[in-house]
């Protein structure tokens, strides 16, 4: 009868040592699961604000396609470096045009299947960007090239 309460501990304590193990393993696999969890939801707000941000390209591109003569595309580069190069779009996103051309010089444009004589190009690029995330901590940016084409000063003279 000695023998048999001795063994009646010894399953006490093996049974605690299972039951930490047991626990040990379950916070494990629910912290792996918050991370995953997190790591899903920072590319799905990466994804929508990509979204987002392609459908403010087109947006931009065709606001500043309406307005025509008065379009930043339009604009020398001189006039670019003097500012008013950029506008806000919707959503917090902020476009900027930046002249490609280098110096005052009349350009060809690229990709021209019919050259036509007194057509120049004005080179510009859009930059598109957009911030999110928790505390908006994260940039996303798209360039965008952009020839304008122009009828030639030196052709008019």
């Amino acid at each position: 009868m000695a023998f048999i309460k001795k063994q009646q501990g010894i399953v006490l304590i093996s049974a605690m040592i299972m039951i930490v193990a047991v626990s040990a393993i379950a916070v494990a696999l629910m912290s792996t699961s918050s991370l995953d969890l997190k790591i899903t939801n920072a590319a799905q707000e990466r994804q929508e604000a990509e979204s987002i941000l392609m459908g403010e390209v087109q947006r931009a591109i065709a606001m500043q396609t309406a307005l025509e003569g008065n379009s930043l595309f339009t604009r020398s580069r001189q006039q670019l470096a003097q500012g008013n190069n950029t506008f806000n779009g919707l959503n917090g996103v902020t476009n900027a045009v930046i002249s490609l051309n280098k110096g005052p010089m009349e350009i060809q444009c690229p990709r021209s299947y019919s050259y036509t004589s007194g057509v120049i190009c004005n080179m510009t690029q859009l930059e598109t960007s957009i911030t999110y995330g928790t505390k908006t901590q994260h940039t996303v940016t798209v360039v965008t090239g952009i020839g304008q084409e122009m009828l030639s000063i030196k052709e008019g003279r």
